[in-house]
């Protein structure tokens, strides 16, 4: 009988004598290679859902370095003349916290303040451009909403847009930044300039009160209650309009839309349109667009701008500018949906010069 120590020494050296020690090492490679193409597989699958998740047109610059970008826009306005093209190519393909950043830098590199040396340097419609887009977005809506509260006059443009299509988080910062940078209550600016219920779905877009999710036991009773408050009686309720607009998600409100359509036969902005006038009709007609989609609210706006006898230019910069990392590329594919041509070509025809030039950057692409 055998030792047990000369058993062992046997039994251990027998499967390097087959050679199974080689196959070991082998088969533990194959795995390690397989499970790095697994990684490798799986980092590439997270990219292009967060790609696609990311609806922007302007995305964050790889490799981006905010000195490097400083000293560029510097050469670009030094001496005599300017690089126009050097300023809006850099400009356009920088996120906004990258763009802040290069601010910064310039500050610190030549002790002026970038807005006003590209001020100094540009003009028209160019420089408001440009000026925009160095604006950090929560300042620029308090920005467009000062401008269109202050001296004669409102323009209700702007205020529906804004306050109809942004959420409501959005819409506590910028009531925040607006009483830092312009000095006063936004919603107390709201109130001395509106009035009725015009006013008062202004101030509830405003307060962000809108119940979260869907209330599947209200649906019904919210279509019916719009119903009785237009179609169904002689003269409007106008005031049950606002309240329901006014207080519900816009998941909730797409589905009371579907059961006011089963319930009156027509969609809920002919209802609108028929009942209303004024301010107040436009101002629920863009909620319930918004409510649908975002981006085809800003398609039409956008069309809007442009297919007319001159270009609003304010809003297509507006516009352009507030979008540009949010959802463009969505706003660009309603854009060719509902009038056949493109986005792209459309700002090509309306606008000309290094305005059109960077606006196209903004675009992103001809689709």
């Amino acid at each position: 009988m055998p030792s047990p120590r000369r058993f062992l020494v046997a039994s251990t050296s027998l499967p390097l004598a087959l050679g199974w020690g080689w196959n070991l090492s082998l088969y533990v490679g194959m795995l390690l290679a397989l499970l790095l193409l697994m990684l490798l597989l799986l980092w590439v699958l997270l990219k292009q859902l967060r790609n696609s998740a990311y609806r922007g047109s302007v995305k964050p610059f790889v490799n981006f370095n905010a000195k490097h970008d400083a000293e560029v826009l510097h050469r670009a306005m030094k001496g005599i003349g300017t690089d126009e093209d050097a300023i809006l190519m850099l400009l356009t393909s920088r996120s906004n916290d990258q763009r802040q950043q290069i601010k910064a830098a310039y500050k610190k590199s030549y002790g002026k303040e970038l807005v006003s040396a590209l001020k100094s340097e540009l003009g028209g419609l160019f420089e408001d451009l440009i000026v925009a887009l160095m604006t950090p977005p929560v300042s620029y809506d308090a920005a467009q909403l000062r401008k269109a509260l202050k001296g004669a006059g409102t323009d209700d443009q702007v205020l529906i847009e804004i306050l109809a299509s942004r959420t409501s988080e959005q819409l506590k910062e910028i009531i925040k930044v607006y009483k830092k940078d312009c000095g006063g209550k936004l919603e107390k600016d709201i109130c001395g300039d509106t009035s009725g219920h015009y006013r008062d779905l202004l101030v509830m877009l405003l307060q962000g009160k809108k119940k979260e999710g869907v209330d599947e036991g209200m649906i019904e009773k919210d279509a019916k209650d719009l119903y009785a408050a237009g179609e169904g009686k002689l003269g409007t309720d106008e005031a049950k309009f606002v309240t329901i607009l006014g207080s519900r998600s816009a998941e909730h409100l797409r589905e009371v839309f579907a059961a006011y359509k089963k319930l009156s036969g027509s969609d809920i902005e002919d209802s609108v349109k028929g009942e209303t006038t004024g301010n107040l009709e436009s101002l629920m007609v863009a909620v319930v667009k918004c409510a649908r989609s975002v981006p085809t609210f800003f398609a039409e706006a956008l069309y809007g701008s442009m297919r007319r006898a001159g270009t609003d230019d304010d809003t297509l910069m507006r516009i352009m500018v507030s979008r540009s990392e949010v959802d463009m590329l969505d706003i660009r594919a309603c854009f060719k949906k509902l009038y056949g041509a493109s986005l792209y070509t459309t700002i090509q025809e309306d606008t000309k010069g290094d305005y059109c030039k960077a606006l196209l950057y903004l675009c992103g692409g001809n689709d």
